[in-house]
């Protein structure tokens, strides 16, 4: 199976020492900075919402951004994420055969690398799914990596002679996949916390996202082939609830707040 997570904002820009892997689109990674580049500060902080801080950040971000890194400059994807489902996913605990099973299984959507294994060498960025950069290709980073984000996932796919996606990516960053381009059975996991209130279990967005990071580490370190093994996630306390639960749509429950 291959499992598809979302990136995070926030970077942790530690040094590893690990041997990275070139990124599959960084050619056109390289594209999207120079149109990123031609962006006045207004219109980049317009694009992303950002503070001025962040804008000025992200403008030199991008004005550094060199087509040919040198290794000192990038940091491999799984362990530069920082954001909540890299909380749940933990990588920089797992070891050498959990990480290389990873390499293989697990893929990180990207609005400026479009699809990255863990340890693909990326430079610091920021640029959501959702922002409206306009390109050749459309008025969108959607438009631009529709077609190209399906078929490799249907290609990385059927090298490890599968045809099941598992996505623990959110609605913005799966979006870009094209549904009709991809050839693979999707299963997407939804978690909710029961407050017992009489409200029935809801979803809370912080602890959603940590617990798709935490399944996408259950697939890794369980080695899972089979999708049904999805269902005998617990990790955090959640269990599987057939009630709720639709086909591919499983939903995972816990009490709240988790003891």
């Amino acid at each position: 199976m291959l499992v598809v997570i979302s990136p995070a904002k926030r970077l942790d820009w530690a040094e590893r020492d690990v041997t990275m892997t070139e990124p599959a689109f960084h050619e056109d990674a390289r594209r999207l900075v120079k149109t990123a580049r031609n962006l006045t500060l207004g219109k980049l902080k317009g694009l992303m919402d950002l503070s001025d801080d962040l804008a000025r950040l992200n403008r030199d971000r991008f004005a550094a951004f060199a087509d040919d890194p040198a290794p000192q400059i990038t940091r491999p994807a799984a362990l530069a994420f920082a954001g909540d489902t890299y909380q749940g996913l933990e990588a920089q605990s797992l070891d050498a055969d959990e990480m290389a099973w990873a390499q293989d299984h697990l893929r990180i959507l990207s609005g400026l690398y479009g699809l990255l294994r863990p340890l693909d060498a990326i430079q610091p960025y920021r640029l959501e799914m959702g922002s409206r950069l306009k390109t050749r290709r459309g008025n969108s980073l959607y438009d631009y990596w529709r077609d190209g984000l399906s078929k490799a996932l249907n290609a990385q796919a059927e090298a490890l002679g599968s045809d099941v996606l598992i996505n623990c990516a959110s609605q913005e960053y799966f979006g870009a996949v094209a549904p009709k381009a991809l050839k693979l059975r999707v299963i997407t996991p939804s978690f909710m916390e029961d407050k017992e209130d009489g409200k029935g279990p809801k979803i809370v967005s912080f602890f959603a996202k940590k617990a798709r990071g935490s399944m996408a580490r259950f697939v890794i370190q369980q080695r899972l082939d089979d999708p049904e093994e999805v269902l005998g996630f617990t990790t955090g306390g959640y269990r599987y609830d057939a009630a709720l639960s639709q086909p591919d749509r499983p939903v995972f429950v816990r009490p709240y707040p988790a003891s």
